[in-house]
């Protein structure tokens, strides 16, 4: 199943990534470190590239999901101070 689909499929369509934002997005992942990629074949034989986080790439993964936590629970306390 290729990346935008598989988005799509866990956000229950919330998000519908585009290639022309995908692409970008992933060979700036990899020009940082914290992706690989390498061509095999799909399960339809045909070529594919296929994407994995490096170590670097993990520990970043982790340092933004910290930060997502961070300013999602200051928007909840904001939006539970309004009421």
């Amino acid at each position: 199943m290729g990346i935008a689909r598989r988005i799509k499929q866990v956000t229950r369509g919330t998000f519908d990534v585009k290639p022309g934002s995908l692409f970008p997005a992933l060979h700036r992942l990899e020009e940082n470190g914290w992706l690989e990629s390498e061509w095999g074949d799909s399960e339809n034989n045909r070529r594919a590239k296929y994407y994995k986080l490096t170590k670097a790439g993990q520990r970043q993964l982790q340092a933004e999901e910290r930060n997502w936590e961070r300013v999602s629970q200051a928007i909840a306390r904001a939006l539970q101070a309004a009421t």
